[in-house]
């Protein structure tokens, strides 16, 4: 199983929010490269990287601090945050994106997305499945929609992706466990490669998340806070 840290990025700052509540928002660092080169020096090898401004936004914002953290370091960067346009896709991509995440546009553009999937395709592409209740949150969980989580993924699944990233936003940023029964209801019903994201907070988290079957794990808070150290992580890696 892949271990993915996160850094979430607010006017250009490394952050973290808890259930996505932009009014809970703590910087941890100033200059986020530094604690992307931190991560590959303990043998991490990808990041997933948000543009936490862009996502409530109608466009990519902290594009510049991709494309810092792309050329000055070795990490797979997957990049999401604000991605609503091609425009916007190739700004990612240009900037040094190994992967892209879309959920905002997915849920409200399809057409859109799935254009995306045909040109790029599902190697390229991730699905951001984020939800409260089973329901798929957009516009940086700001908004509801009716689309239940397991269907969203299975629409798509069915048109060639092979990637999504579910997050549970009741337990983002809690350090309180991830949604693993969740994630067996979507492991159960599909073939789909499921990025856990949401609550690790211990490294028996993780073990948990490989035994059920997750292609990679999202690991944030757990590891500025304290709980996770990077000793520990570049064991596992």
């Amino acid at each position: 199983m892949r271990i993915i840290p996160a850094i979430d990025i607010i006017e250009g700052k490394c952050v973290r929010l808890s259930k996505g509540d932009y009014s809970t928002k703590k910087i941890y660092n100033e200059n986020p490269l530094e604690v992307a080169k931190e991560f590959e020096d303990n043998g991490i090898l990808f990041l997933h990287l948000v543009d936490l401004d862009g996502a409530k936004s109608k466009e990519i914002v902290n594009y510049k601090t991709l494309e810092k953290i792309a050329t000055q370091t070795n990490l797979k960067i997957d990049f999401g945050g604000g991605i609503k346009s091609d425009k916007d896709v190739d700004i990612a991509f240009e900037n040094g994106a190994h992967q892209i995440t879309g959920g905002s546009i997915a849920a409200n553009n399809p057409q859109l997305f799935l254009s995306w999937l045909k040109k790029f395709g599902g190697e390229k592409l991730i699905l951001g499945a984020d939800c409260k209740d089973q329901k798929i949150a957009t516009n940086g969980w700001l908004e509801s929609s009716d689309l239940n989580v397991l269907d969203f993924i299975a629409n798509y699944e069915k048109q060639g992706l092979q990637y999504t990233v579910c997050t549970d936003i009741d337990k983002d940023g809690m350090l309180s466990g991830p949604s693993i029964e969740l994630y067996k209801e979507i492991i159960g019903q599909s073939k789909i490669k499921l990025i856990a994201s949401g609550g690790v907070t211990a490294i028996k988290d993780l073990v948990e998340l490989k035994a059920i079957g997750c292609e990679a794990a999202i690991i944030g808070k757990a590891i500025y806070e304290g709980h996770i150290s990077l000793k520990e992580l570049r064991q596992l890696c």
